[in-house]
This record gives C-alpha cells, structure tokens and sequence, in this order.
C-alpha cells in the first residue's frame, strides 16, 4: 500500500476506536481488538497478529512496570494504617485557624497521602470518608466541602508516587526517576494555588468556610507522630531517587514495607492485608490490561506513518511553538471531557508527541504539563471521575453541587498550567539537578 493509503487506514483506525470507546466499550479491549485488525491490514495475517501477540509480554516484562503495583500497594497499606485520618487531624489542627481552614488541612492532607498513594481516585474516595464529615460539622457549605475533596485528589497524579507518571515514562521512553523527581515542586506548587483560591473565596464569602480555633501547641505537636510512616516513604523515594542509591522499584518496594510496619503496628488483621493486596491485584491488571491493548494500537499507529505526517504538519504551520502548545493543551482539555486520563495519555502521546518533540520542548517538562491535564480532566464534566467518585460515596451531595464545588479550582488548575507555561524551571530544576 502507498504511504497515503497506510495513513489513511491509521485515522480511520483512530475513528473506529472513538467510535467504540463512545458505545461504551472498555478502552483496553476496544485499543486492542483495532490495533490488532490494523496491523492485519497493514502487514498481513501472520506479521501482523503475531506482532500484537508479542506486545503483551514484551511490554510488562520490564523492570520499570514493576514500580507501578509497589506505589499501588502503598496506597492501599497507607488506608489500613490509619495514616489517612492522622493526616488530616494534624492538618486540621495546625491549618484550621486560617479561613477556610478545614479546606485547607483537606488540601494539605490529600496532598501528603498522595506522597503514599499515587491514586487519584483512591484518595478522592478516602478524604470523602475523613474530611467530609468534619467540614459539614462545623458549617461548611457541602459543596466547597465535595468540591476541595475532589480537586486535592487530583494531586496524587503529580506528586510521587504517580502511576501515571510512570505510564507516561513507559510510552514515550524517558526516565521514571526523573519524572517523579519533576512532580514534586509542580504537586506543592498546585497545591499552593488551591490553598489561594480557598482563602480567596473563604474571605470573599466567609460562612461557606470558617476558620476553627482552640488547638494548643500541644495538641498540635501530639499530632505529628501519626504522620510520620508518610515522611519517611517521602523521604525514601525522594532520596532514593535523587542521590541514586536505589531504582524507583526498589524505593517503592522500602516505601510498602514502611507503611506495612505502620499497618502492623496499627493493628492490621489478616483480612485487611488480604483485601489491601486484592485491591493492589486488580488495580494493577486493570491498568496492565490498558497497557497492553493501547499498544497494540500505538504499534498499529507506528506502522501507519501517522505520528510522522503529523509532526510534519505541526512544525509547518506558521505560528510560534507556544500557540501549538495551547492549541495542543486545549484540545486535551476538550478530550478530557469524554475520556478518563490514563486512556486518553495513552491514545495520544504516540501521536502528539513526536511532534512536540520537533518544536523542541522538553519530554520532562511536557509530561508534567501533560500530568495536570489529566488532574484537570478529573474534576471536568461530564466525565469529571473525581467528582462521581465523591458524590458516589455521599450520597446526600448531589454530583451537581461537586461539580459546582470544582469550579474554582479548574481555575486554579488553568492558572497553574499558566505558570507551567511561563516558567518551565517550576517543573525541569529539580529533575536537572540530578
């Protein structure tokens, strides 16, 4: 076939995968059952259903997937040790008397469980079970309260450790080390604004959240010993990873056995170990699974020619880099909008970029910026999964009052992509320092 008819096949291959993803087909199967007919046409029976029949093991017998099911049981350990409500107890205690306090410890808190979990979900639906409850006792309007629970869960895409970040290292081939090094000052810097954004409106309209007092230095300091399992995974992955005594496996493997010790110490009865290693088998299949059938797909792409004509297009058009990166960044907030993050990653980096790439941007820097799009998506409608994760675990806050709840920190997240886009060395120092 000539090399516009290989292209062609590519796009309506990317049509038919839309196509099946808007019937309510899961990613995985659907990524795959096209790359697989894709490759069929493009190179034939044999070739081409023996190459998808390869990608599977080649692709997940690598040492950098191994790092992913070691953050993922961190996660889950962290929960059953009790680090969840320690967290948030100290951030009340210490953070409350600021207006919109209790948002702010909420932030605070999902941030630092976010150091142990690297699931964005996961940490929404935690916090919707401990902070909730307490910010609704003291007169906080549900939807602020919905609303900052949601949006902090997002930041455990950006801070470390992050499966995301390692899904997008695996894609596009670049270091896992020094992408979770790189979330670390964009993931404070985020929080950060939402912490602005939260005074901002505290003051702005001071009964939706109001400052708490009565804490004495003693309580405060009494609080600190709960979090310390957490400190010292963050400080295991950070060290591990910047002075290179360990690979970013092994540091998570050290970071599991801390909070494993915490759990034990806690209290963890067998079943609670049992259900916390399940629920790490099934996240970790489930996330294998999009893995493999997306790359078949990116594979089928590959042989499709597209990604090259598209990096030609894009580094053709007349106009500076920066207006094609907003181009770009827009168009990922409009398919955010109808596709969870990890699929919609992986269904376009292989093709967008290459192209990037050729404009001459940085691979760590993009896949930061890449990262806070996907945050951005999560707290989005109609898909906006944190948002139903929170109203699906309180029932008594409809999903409209999360949404509306979001609102200001999807302008805190655009304000913070903003900063990104103006001052890359937020996200490239730390990682160059290595």
């Amino acid at each position: 076939m000539s090399e516009l008819a290989d292209s062609t096949i590519g796009i309506i291959g990317i049509g038919a995968l839309v196509f099946l993803v808007a019937l309510g087909v899961r990613i995985y199967i659907a990524a795959g059952l096209v790359g697989l007919v894709g490759l069929v046409v493009l190179l034939g029976w044999d070739a081409g259903a023996g190459m998808a029949g390869t990608v599977p093991h080649s692709k997940s017998a690598t040492y950098t997937l191994s790092v992913l099911p070691m953050f993922i049981l961190i996660g889950f350990l962290a929960f059953h040790a009790g680090i969840t409500n320690a967290l948030f107890e100290a951030a009340r205690r210490w953070l409350g008397w600021l207006p919109g306090g209790m948002a702010i410890a909420s932030v605070f808190a999902t941030a630092g469980f976010a150091a142990v979990s690297g699931a964005s979900t996961a940490t929404a639906a935690v916090f919707a079970r401990v902070a909730i409850p307490e910010m609704l006792k003291v007169g906080y309007a549900p939807r602020l309260a919905a609303g900052v629970v949601a949006a902090g869960g997002t930041l455990a895409s950006l801070i470390p450790p992050s499966a995301i970040l390692v899904i997008y290292a695996l894609i596009v081939e670049q270091s896992v080390g020094r992408l979770l090094l790189a979330g670390f000052i964009p993931g404070i810097f985020s929080a950060l604004i939402y912490m602005g954004i939260i005074v901002a409106w505290a003051l702005w309209n001071p009964s939706i959240g109001r400052p708490i007092h009565g804490f004495t230095w003693s309580e405060r300091f009494k609080s600190l010993p709960g979090t310390f399992p957490m400190i010292i995974v963050v400080v295991i992955i950070f060290s591990a990873i910047y002075l290179g005594w360990a690979t970013p496996t092994e540091a998570g493997a050290l970071g599991a056995f801390v909070v494993f010790l915490a759990a034990l110490r806690k209290g963890m009865r067998h079943r609670e170990l049992g259900d916390a290693l399940l629920e790490t088998a099934k996240l970790t299949v489930m996330i294998f699974s999009m893995i493999w059938g997306v790359l078949i797909f990116v594979r089928f792409l590959g042989f499709s020619g597209l990604p090259d004509e598209f990096t030609t297009w894009v580094t053709s058009l007349p106009y500076p880099p920066i207006v094609v990166m907003i181009c770009i960044l827009l168009a990922y907030a409009l398919l955010g909008m109808v596709m969870d993050a990890i699929g919609m990653m992986l269904l376009t980096l292989p093709i967008v970029y290459p192209a990037v790439m050729a404009l001459g941007y940085d691979p760590i820097w993009f896949g930061i910026v890449v990262v806070k799009m996907a945050e951005l998506c999560l707290i989005t409608p109609p898909i906006g999964l944190n948002c139903y994760v929170v109203s699906s675990v309180r029932s008594d806050i409809p999903v409209t009052s999360v949404f509306r709840g979001v609102a200001p920190f999807v302008l805190a997240d655009i304000l913070t992509v903003a900063a990104f886009l103006a001052f890359p060395g937020i996200i490239t120092w730390l990682p160059q320092q290595i």
